[in-house]
């Protein structure tokens, strides 16, 4: 009897800077990149390096990094939101909280 086994490979990659055994065609891109981020003053570039196999579509791995994007959307929201109530509370009520934090 054969036995099937499925094979699948994933790696996602995210990087903001170029690697130090980049060539210099790269580090250039990387420097344009960063200061374009300064000029527009609240962004940040992100590289994605991604290999999945089986190939997936486009749209496929558009969609899943959206939906990923989204997710931590709503993390980056949770914890703003603490923040800010971790703020009030040490405003109200800074005898609770610790003179060294």
């Amino acid at each position: 009897m054969k036995v099937y086994r499925p094979q699948w490979r994933c790696t996602l990659n995210v990087s903001e800077s170029a690697p130090s055994t980049a060539r210099w065609q790269e580090r250039l891109a990387w420097y344009l990149r960063s200061l374009a981020d300064r000029l527009d003053g609240n962004t940040r570039t992100l590289a994605l390096a991604l290999n999945v196999q089986p190939d997936l579509s486009r749209d496929e791995i558009d969609t899943c990094l959206a939906k990923g994007f989204t997710l931590s959307q709503g993390l980056m929201t949770t914890l703003a939101q603490q923040a800010a109530c971790e703020d009030v509370m040490r405003e109200a009520k800074s005898e609770l909280f610790d003179s060294e934090s």
